[in-house]
């Protein structure tokens, strides 16, 4: 995932849903997605994202996942979503802090102050881990449903890896965490997630580093993360 220094071709797609407003490309991805910030002359802004159809991701599932969590954290408030037969798209407001659009984690002026992005996003998964609850958590990201997952895909999981130890607890992830998928305030702090899709067998316990670890997965916690975390394993 890149942030584009050149001009980006605009999908046709994107033009219908952006509805005459201006487009900004935020990101480039590795599958060929795309995600726009839309500048509407009269209304609040939105984010558009668009790509290929691929086994990985599914902006459906995204999409189904902010609207359960958004009970509980702040996650973009969904607009629109769709496919084709190629492509699929997401439409959701931009989050507003005050009267500027939060910014990700990599935003220039944040990679010039690690410390305070990398704070920011152990705060952000600290506050999903404390309020989203398992319970209530309707999908399911087991090591045995993650195996099964990647058999459905023709992925071969080595006999070391079908086992997993005891959990220290169970917690509702990201699967996706990292600097690009935390988004911050002026002032430094979390204030909220974006793209709940993908899993990820690192899972939000590697999401410290830079582009680690899909809303909906119940998985461990270790105590070191946690206390990286800004909290205590309970």
């Amino acid at each position: 995932m890149t942030i584009p220094t050149e001009p980006v071709a605009i999908p046709e797609r994107v033009r219908l849903l952006a509805r005459g407003a201006a487009l900004s490309c935020l990101w480039a991805n590795e599958l060929g997605g795309l995600t726009f910030l839309a500048t509407a002359a009269d209304g609040e802004d939105f984010v558009i994202k668009w790509g290929p159809r691929n086994q990985e991701t599914s902006m459906r599932a995204e999409a189904e996942r902010l609207r359960w969590a958004q009970e509980w954290i702040r996650v973009p408030t969904v607009i629109d979503q769709g496919e084709d037969d190629d492509h699929e798209w997401l439409v959701t407001a931009a989050v507003q802090v005050g009267d500027a659009v939060a910014q990700s984690a990599v935003a220039p002026r944040w990679l010039a102050d690690p410390a305070t992005a990398v704070r920011a996003v152990g705060e952000g998964l600290r506050a999903m881990h404390d309020s989203l609850p398992v319970r209530e958590c309707p999908w399911e990201w087991s090591v045995t449903n993650r195996i099964a997952g990647a058999a459905e895909r023709a992925i071969t999981v080595p006999d070391h890896l079908r086992e997993a130890p005891p959990p220290d607890r169970l917690v509702v992830c990201h699967g996706d965490a990292c600097c690009p998928n935390t988004l911050m305030g002026d002032g430094g702090r979390w204030v909220a997630h974006v793209d709940l899709t993908r899993p990820d067998p690192r899972a939000c316990t590697a999401s410290a580093i830079p582009r680690r670890s899909m809303l909906g997965c119940r998985n461990r916690v270790g105590s070191r993360f946690s206390r990286w975390c800004g909290g205590s394993t309970r």
